[in-house]
């Protein structure tokens, strides 16, 4: 736990799947097969079988906020830092003279965001596939999902299978409606969306702790029972 929590956060003792309620009924394709496809406007599309093998791996405690005002704290994450899986796996093939500001970053069940590479580039920023030493589970990510401990949750997409490299800004449409997707969606700054304050949009969000949370649960006992 990194102590005090930000504007607006109150911490709960549990992690529960959580997000967009159109995502709560939609699950990975293959929970079990961290591919990674790597495209944008300045690089040739490939993809990673197998995208963190060989690749320097940390381990790093962080708490997680989400945009609704819960907080988990002091959650025990594993994988490589992004900045590395960058300098080692896509920089060297980027085109010569590329200079990437944005990266989309896409997941198995159809959720996309945008971060800033120089955000993404922060040394906390991880590709996690652990969560306190065990495998991703399918309720936070499996197989493969970035942790941006600096960012509000919807910027730490779960099922990752796609990263975009972009020189410009491309034209990327929200997951969710355009007020709820700030472009950097930073804690500290309670960047919670856009066109409103974050004090105004905290209030508005809580409101739909509960009712999400009781879908995503639904929905998570509907796919254990189906498998």
């Amino acid at each position: 736990m990194n102590g005090k929590l930000p504007k607006g956060q109150h911490a709960r003792e549990d992690f529960p799947r959580f997000g967009l309620s159109q995502f709560a009924y939609r699950f990975p394709r293959e929970p079990a097969a961290a591919r990674l496809r790597i495209s944008g406007d300045v690089i040739e599309a490939f993809e990673f079988d197998a995208p963190l093998a060989d690749l320097p791996r940390v381990e790093q405690v962080s708490d997680f906020h989400c945009v609704t005002t819960w907080s988990r704290c002091g959650l025990r994450w594993g994988g490589v830092r992004f900045a590395d899986f960058y300098a080692l796996c896509v920089a060297p093939r980027l085109a010569a003279g590329a200079q990437v500001n944005t990266v989309v970053l896409r997941g198995q069940d159809g959720y996309r965001t945008t971060l800033p590479l120089a955000d993404l580039l922060a040394t906390d920023m991880l590709l996690a596939d652990t969560l306190d030493g065990q495998p991703l589970s399918i309720e936070h990510g499996a197989p493969l999902r970035l942790v941006a401990p600096a960012h509000y949750g919807y910027k730490s997409p779960k099922h990752l299978s796609h990263l975009e490299f972009h020189q410009g800004e491309p034209k990327v449409r929200p997951a969710a409606f355009a007020f709820m997707d700030h472009p950097r969606a930073r804690v500290a700054l309670e960047e919670r969306g856009r066109g409103f304050p974050g004090w105004l949009l905290r209030h508005i969000y809580r409101l739909m702790i509960r009712p999400t949370a009781a879908r995503f649960a639904r929905a998570m006992a509907a796919y254990r029972g189906g498998n």
